[in-house]
Parts: structure tokens; C-alpha cells; sequence
């Protein structure tokens, strides 16, 4: 059996589009809840695919649970173990790699797209080529040794990078669903109450599902677990 174990760091952002996509593909999800679930858990290091979700806290901070995590991925690195990183999970890969995550000149929330490099235009990021993708974060990070960048923004520089063949962080939020927005507003409705942005959300929030599922595939593929 294909296994995922998925670390979600507050219970309101999931795996969101991703979680069918993956139950299609016949994975079974196992979720892993940060500070709650038990910090041993083997499947972290021994799962066959291991997601790192978003979250409102920092790399930096002082939480046991996130060193823990960092050691997790570390692990996974050294043994080519398929990881992917989200939003803050990104931010914990590069963590684990030594770079430097620190503040962003200013926070990136809504939608815009994401401009690849060359790598990522030959990468399964391909997919999401001019289409408007999901910012929510205050925090960047460099590239971290090793890693090849494949997207970037103006405020952010490292949308996306990825580590050999089996790693890869995405800064941007390619699982977000329109009910999920809403949760996560109802939770943190300073920095995502505008209207306007509720409204981007249902009009863009079908296609992102889309080709989310198309580059899931393939970067399923790229990794050896299609």
C-alpha cells in the first residue's frame, strides 16, 4: 500500500485539493498533527511520501514539535526519501538545509501567478504556467545549498525550489479550496477578510484544483510513486 503521512500544524489547513488527487493515485493519508500526535511517530521518517503543511507559526520558533520535524526531514533528505514542503513546510525543508529564514519586506496574501525559471519550466511545475496561484505568508527563505530554484515572485524570490529528484517547497498554496479559504478566515480574518479576495478565490479556486491534480501526477511520477 502507497502511504502519505501529512504534518498539519493547526487543524484548519489540511491537504485540501491535494488529499483526492492523492486517494485517486491509491495513497493511503495518514495525518500527523504537530505538539499533539505522538512525536516518535516512525511513519515520519518511513512513510513513502511525506507532506509538510502550512501553518501561522515560525521555523524559528522555539517549539520542540518543529525541531522534531527539522530532524524528520533531515533524515528524509539523506535517504532520498519523497518530501514535500508547503508554505511553511518550505520554509522547514530549507531550515533543515541551513538556509536563513527570516521576514519578508512585506506579507504575500491573494492570488497572482508565479514566474518559473528555466528548471521549472522543465519541471512538473510547468503546469501551473500563468495560472493564479495562493499566497498566505509573512516569512521567506534563501535557497537553500543544493536546492534549484524553479519559481519566484517580486516578494518572494523562492516560490519553489527543489533538492535532487525527491524533495520539493512550494512557498504558495497549491491545495487551497474557496470552504477552505473560509475556515482559514473565520481563524485569521485580519489578513484574509477582504471581499475582493473571497471573491478571486471563487472564481480562480476550480482551475488551481485542476491543474493541481495534473502536477501532482506528474511530480508523482517524477519522484518514482505514480
Amino acid at each position: 500500500m502507497k502511504t502519505v503521512t501529512a504534518i498539519r500544524h493547526v487543524a484548519f489547513e489540511d491537504l485540501g485539493t491535494i488529499a483526492p488527487a492523492l486517494e485517486e493515485r491509491g495513497f493511503k493519508i495518514t495525518y500527523h498533527d504537530a505538539g499533539v500526535s505522538d512525536p516518535g511517530d516512525p511513519s515520519l521518517r518511513e512513510a513513502m511520501l511525506l507532506i509538510v503543511l502550512g501553518g501561522p507559526m515560525s521555523v524559528n520558533d522555539s517549539h520542540p514539535y518543529l525541531k522534531t520535524e527539522i530532524e524528520a526531514i533531515q533524515f528524509r533528505l539523506e535517504a532520498a526519501r519523497p518530501t514535500l514542503g508547503i508554505c511553511l513546510g518550505a520554509q522547514l525543508i530549507a531550515k533543515a538545509l541551513g538556509a536563513r529564514v527570516y521576514p519578508a519586506p512585506r506579507p504575500e496574501i491573494g492570488w497572482s501567478t508565479i514566474s518559473l525559471s528555466r528548471a521549472g519550466n522543465s519541471s512538473p511545475l510547468r503546469t501551473f504556467q500563468n495560472i493564479p496561484v495562493f499566497h498566505w505568508h509573512n516569512e521567506i527563505f534563501d535557497l537553500p545549498p543544493g536546492g534549484i530554484g524553479l519559481a519566484s515572485t517580486r516578494t518572494c524570490p523562492n516560490q519553489a525550489f527543489a533538492i535532487a529528484r525527491r524533495a520539493l517547497g512550494l512557498q504558495f498554496h497549491p491545495e487551497v479550496t474557496a470552504p477552505g479559504l473560509e475556515e482559514w478566515s473565520a481563524n485569521n480574518s485580519a489578513e484574509l477578510s477582504a471581499p475582493a479576495l473571497h471573491a478571486e478565490t471563487k472564481t480562480n479556486c476550480e482551475n488551481l484544483a485542476l491543474h493541481t491534480g495534473i502536477w501532482l501526477s506528474a511530480w508523482l511520477e517524477h519522484v518514482g510513486l505514480r
